[in-house]
């Protein structure tokens, strides 16, 4: 669970962060949320590459499945 005080300083949502979401449609967010998601599934792959180089393809795409199926808040 994340809490404020883990959060550093440069990675807290600002006033201006929080009105611009205020601003946004339901499909703004929920589009600016499946973006994010996905983002953070190519990033995962690189990271899995990066330490498995000899893994196949197939091999690094279960590995971020399972890690995204497994997640914990």
């Amino acid at each position: 669970m994340n809490h404020t005080s883990d959060v550093l300083a440069d990675e807290q949502t600002t006033p201006e962060q929080f009105e611009v979401f205020r601003r946004m449609t339901p499909q703004q967010r929920w589009t600016a949320a499946r973006d994010l998601y996905w983002t953070a599934r190519r990033h995962q792959e690189a990271f899995v590459s990066s330490q498995h180089p000899d893994w196949s393809e197939a091999e690094v795409q279960a590995e971020v499945r399972r890690r995204f199926t497994n997640a914990r808040s």
